[in-house]
């Protein structure tokens, strides 16, 4: 673990101290969850350049066309081809796996149709 010395207004400091005394933990733990909290919520929503969204957009329907009259066999390989994205550092291993799940639980679906 890091150390940060901060040097803080009295009463944003006096402030800060009422809070954490408030929530019955050190004033250490109670900026520390601030902070993390502020962080958390900075990377919530990302934009996105309409110039990707549009290049996303054409690469999609170029996906479409060529799966329109493809086998099974030429689907897999084109899904097989495409890239992989890790999942979002904040996404726990149980919200992944359910998430694989939803996935496999539609393509079993859409197989049987």
């Amino acid at each position: 673990m890091s150390r940060l010395t901060l040097r803080l207004p009295e009463t944003l400091h006096q402030h800060l101290t009422q809070l954490a005394e408030g929530e019955g933990v050190s004033l250490n733990q109670y900026i520390v969850y601030a902070l993390t909290r502020q962080a958390s919520l900075a990377h919530v929503v990302q934009v996105v350049p309409q110039a990707e969204v549009e290049q996303q957009k054409q690469a999609f329907q170029d996906l479409i066309r060529q799966l329109g009259q493809a086998s099974s066999a030429e689907i897999e390989a084109i899904l097989a081809a495409r890239e992989q994205a890790e999942p979002e550092a904040d996404l726990s291993a149980d919200v992944v796996a359910h998430l694989k799940e939803r996935i496999e639980a539609g393509m079993n679906r859409a197989d049987r149709s």
